[in-house]
């Protein structure tokens, strides 16, 4: 099993793992701290001892090593929210370019007044253009409810929790817990088929944007299963979930959303002050930068544009677009994920000043431009529309995938497809990172309790082989019925303590990143998927060119074992040899 760096004890809550964090602590002069609205941060001065070293003592004088530069290290190593996790081994030094996502990456949002607008506009269309009940317009949005990771069975109209090995932990039919019972009826593995949850029926909630679409198709399940209304007695799950995606995807189209924003952008977006000095350090290191959107130009101006000026402008200085200067290339309307696999999308550019669009050659406008083509191509403007990953590697000048790196925060369309497709290095963003890592150290004692006693069950499972090959002999068997009450003693208290530890990070859910004793789905994905990932697109900026990210090194179950030696001892015995005698 691969570590994941997020978690100081084992996803599994069997053996402990390593958390791989890169704590800012020693290595730079200042620590960003989060505060309890998660939108300001400060800076604290870290006081190096410089007799606070000797972590490493034992260790290097093992190895007769002298490392006079950790006398400064601290006593203990700091981990903090905003600290940058590694999965796969990434040196910034090859890095040619980095690209960034806009929304929830370098634009975080206010997450209910943001998607309320959305949520409102959507319930609306609902009502008006496609005939639904009126009491519709009184659902009210809660992101409470819901966690990424998630997977939407729309043919159903239920929403599962999975983990690792596609097994349905967690399921709900609209706001109705689904039951033990029912849940494996239904999505147990039966015979020659295993379900992949990549069926057409089956929607992953990859992206905070999903939270508007899940909390309205699960009111509308609501209202069909327990309303008498012959408007929804006709409609299939499947139907009435595709129609709100359609009516949430023309809010952010039609000017529902982009409207609401232009005319103030503080009550939905979060400014953070660390996101231009990021860009500007990167640019000042000789990095090449791009913005790869999804969002239109009009929509990405006015929050670029917010971002860097940390207020709203006046309109004729929005015109201006001076954001831009942070970036080489700005590409909207992009249709990721078809961006990255679909060749033969075509690329027009932007006028900044007006929207229109005109129509390029792309790669063969760039090569008929002859030497420094890419150059040429790009002093006519450097903002785009649409266009496909050729078109972006051409303009860079950057033939291997692998020396680009791309930040983004959909788990599909920004980490995975462009990882498998292009051999992209990426970066994924997790907002709610802050929120789970304070809930992980906030309960890692219950968690630890939870894996002595998960050791405690594997090993009085062993000691009850050895008395099941002694039952002939009663007072062995008398032991053994003993040791099988003491387990069912063991399963229910930890079935007790399993249950609070996913309490604490959600009532409904659970912990993001787990499912049972097992790494959640999404947990998978985030270790194979993402090189780094961290809390928010700026913490990169607090790091250099030369920073070089490592993971520590990864074990099977045997190896886990082997290395906790308070735990464990190795012993060269052949267990057939006794049960022979």
């Amino acid at each position: 099993m691969i570590f994941f760096s997020l978690l100081l004890l084992s996803l599994s809550f069997q053996d402990v793992f390593t958390f791989t964090a890169f704590s800012r602590k020693g290595v730079l002069p200042t620590l960003r701290s989060q505060v309890d609205d998660h939108t300001t941060t400060t800076k604290t001065t870290t006081k190096i001892n410089e007799n606070e070293g000797g972590r490493y003592d034992k260790l290097l004088k093992e190895l007769n090593l002298d490392l006079p530069a950790l006398a400064r290290l601290p006593k203990k190593h700091t981990i903090t929210p905003f600290d940058v996790f590694c999965n796969r081994e990434l040196k910034l030094e090859g890095i040619q370019a980095i690209g960034f996502d806009m929304d929830y990456t370098l634009a975080q949002y206010n997450e209910t007044t943001f998607a309320e607008l959305a949520f409102d506009g959507a319930k609306r269309k609902l009502v008006e253009s496609l005939g639904y009940p009126e009491e519709v317009l009184d659902f009210t949005y809660d992101p409470a409810h819901w966690v990424r990771g998630l997977i939407i069975d729309t043919q159903r109209g239920n929403f599962l929790k999975i983990d690792r090995h596609k097994y349905v932990r967690v399921a709900r039919h609209g706001f109705e817990v689904i039951s033990s019972t029912t849940r494996k009826h239904l999505y147990s593995r039966q015979f020659n088929k295993v379900m992949s949850f990549t069926e057409k029926q089956f929607v992953n909630m990859d992206t905070l944007f999903q939270f508007v679409d899940a909390h309205l198709f699960a009111s509308l399940i609501e209202l069909k299963d327990k309303g008498d209304y012959e408007e929804l007695d006709y409609k299939t799950y499947e139907e009435i979930y595709r129609q709100v995606r359609e009516c949430v995807d023309l809010c952010h189209r039609d000017g529902v959303i982009k409207d609401q924003v232009h005319l103030n952008p503080e009550p939905y977006v979060i400014f953070d002050k660390g996101m231009v000095p990021m860009l500007r350090r990167f640019r000042q290191e000789g990095i090449k930068l791009f913005l790869l959107t999804n969002s239109l130009w009009e929509y990405t101006s006015t929050v670029m544009n917010y971002l860097y000026h940390g207020e709203r402008v006046p309109d004729e200085r929005q015109k201006d677009n001076e954001w831009m200067e942070l970036f080489d290339l700005v590409i909207t309307g992009a249709c990721k994920p078809a961006y990255m696999v679909d060749s033969h999308l075509n690329l027009f550019r932007v006028d900044p000043s007006t929207g229109t669009l005109r129509n390029t050659d792309g790669v063969y406008e760039i090569e008929a431009l002859g030497p420094n083509g890419a150059t040429k191509f790009l002093q006519k403007g450097k903002t785009f529309q649409g266009g496909n990953w050729l078109h972006l590697q051409a303009m860079l000048e950057i033939e291997a995938g692998e020396e680009i790196l791309y930040v983004g925060d959909h788990l599909y369309s920004d980490v995975l497809r462009s990882k498998r497709t292009l051999g992209w290095r990426s970066v994924f963003i997790m907002p709610e990172l802050e929120d789970e890592m304070k809930t992980f150290a906030a309960n890692a004692p219950l968690a630890r309790q939870i894996i002595e006693l998960r050791k405690l069950r594997e090993e009085l499972g062993v000691l009850g082989e050895v008395l099941r090959r002694q039952a002939d002999n009663p007072q062995k068997e008398q032991e053994l019925n003993h040791l099988n009450d003491q387990d069912d003693l063991l399963k229910e208290k930890l079935i007790e303590m399993t249950s609070r530890w996913h309490a604490a990070f959600h009532p409904i859910w659970g912990a993001m990143f787990h499912a049972g004793y097992q790494d959640s789905r999404f947990a998978f994905y985030v270790q194979n998927y993402a090189c780094v990932y961290t809390s928010r697109a700026s913490n990169l900026g607090l790091w250099s060119k030369q920073r070089s990210f490592r993971t520590s090194m990864e074990m099977l179950s045997h190896d886990r074992l082997l290395f906790a030696t308070d735990h464990t001892d190795f012993a060269e015995v052949d267990p057939w040899t006794h049960i022979a005698e």
